[in-house]
């Protein structure tokens, strides 16, 4: 096992978000392993203020944009001051805002940018590796041309602790309904409005969606011509993503374009079963009838025999989830990720 490298972190991604999650997540663990690092940040008290609280070192920035100057300057600043092996930059924005070699006189570290979609590859440029959270993504990168040697996949972890589940009352859910759960940004890509046609089909299964975003209205007047607005609750952007998960049956995926799926493996986490639209990320973490149930994209009839099958046979729900769990401690626990991070970035610090 090889010694930490000095990290430098730059992240200016949204308030909410699931990469934003992962990132907190991922800063916190190397936390908790004594990883010297420091997390340059988009401005967000919240963001700010918990990370601190588990002790990782945060400077706050503007990361306004590509014609943002400042922050480029200031994350050069705190290259200087830090004297990472690794920086590693979160997404576009963030990779975009790195500073060139040149404004960095001295400086030896590996800089690295993390990609969880099919993103823009002009953002990367000042990058020497790059990580893919999936498989697909990788495979994606190395077919753009980047270098196969220096692109490597590292996959996401959740949070698997268990918590005390929402009352179901408090959100008007019968105790004894069928209760799916969807979570995600309410947004044209995650298929909420063919979720929503499911439930039509799908009489006595109620629905959670957790999430915000532009669609929020255009999905409330779907439910209520549907008339299922009386089984359905919109919850918001919600962080007791497990106390959600204690309360429900399962868990519905409809994306229709999804480059991970990290529901799914927090679903998997906490022993729910899953139930998902074919794209990217859930057709390559499930295997179907095993760890879940895969349906075609855009398939409302599908998907709402899937859930009314689940719903029917609680000891196949039950098989689904336990298999699920067994997934996920064997590709996306925490403790094996973040080892997993641990070495690639020694490996790689100082080497441009």
């Amino acid at each position: 096992m090889s010694e930490s490298p000095r990290l430098l972190q730059a992240m200016a991604g949204a308030p909410v978000g699931g990469a934003e999650a992962f990132f907190e997540r991922l800063a916190v663990a190397f936390a908790r392993r004594g990883v010297a690092q420091r997390v340059a940040i988009r401005r967000d008290t919240r963001r700010a203020g918990a990370l601190r609280a588990a002790g990782v070192d945060v400077v706050e920035l503007g990361f306004r944009g590509p014609l943002d100057l400042a922050t480029r300057w200031a994350l050069a600043r705190e290259i200087g001051r830090f004297a990472p092996g690794v920086v590693l930059g979160w997404m576009n924005r963030a990779c975009a805002a790195l500073p060139p070699r040149a404004m960095l006189p001295g400086a030896r570290h590996a800089t690295v940018g993390r990609l969880g979609g099919y993103y823009a590859l002009k953002y990367y440029r000042r990058c020497d590796w790059l990580v893919a959270n999936t498989p697909d993504i990788r495979d994606w990168l190395v077919g753009q041309g980047w270098p196969a040697a220096r692109v490597v996949h590292l996959p996401n972890f959740v949070d698997a602790e268990a918590a005390p589940a929402v009352d179901r009352a408090a959100l008007g859910t019968p105790a004894g309904a069928t209760l799916a759960l969807a979570l995600g940004r309410l947004h044209p890509n995650k298929g909420f409005d063919v979720l929503l046609e499911a439930l039509a089909r799908a009489p006595g299964v109620h629905l959670w969606i957790a999430g915000e975003g532009p669609e929020e209205q255009a999905l409330r007047a779907r439910a209520a011509t549907l008339g299922v607005e009386r089984r359905v609750r919109f919850l918001g952007w919600r962080r007791d993503v497990a106390a959600l998960l204690a309360a429900c049956d399962m868990l519905a995926c409809p994306s229709r374009h999804e480059p991970l799926g990290n529901v799914v493996i927090e679903a998997w986490a906490h022993r729910r079963p899953v139930v998902a639209a074919a794209s990217q990320g859930p057709r390559q973490l499930l295997r179907d009838g095993e760890t879940g149930l895969l349906v075609p994209v855009d398939d409302a009839d599908a998907l709402a025999r899937a859930m009314l099958a689940l719903a029917a046979d609680p000891a196949r729900a039950a098989a689904l989830a336990a298999a699920g769990r067994d997934a996920y401690e064997a590709g996306f626990a925490e403790a094996a990720v973040v080892q997993r991070y641990l070495d690639f970035l020694a490996d790689i610090s100082g080497r441009s």
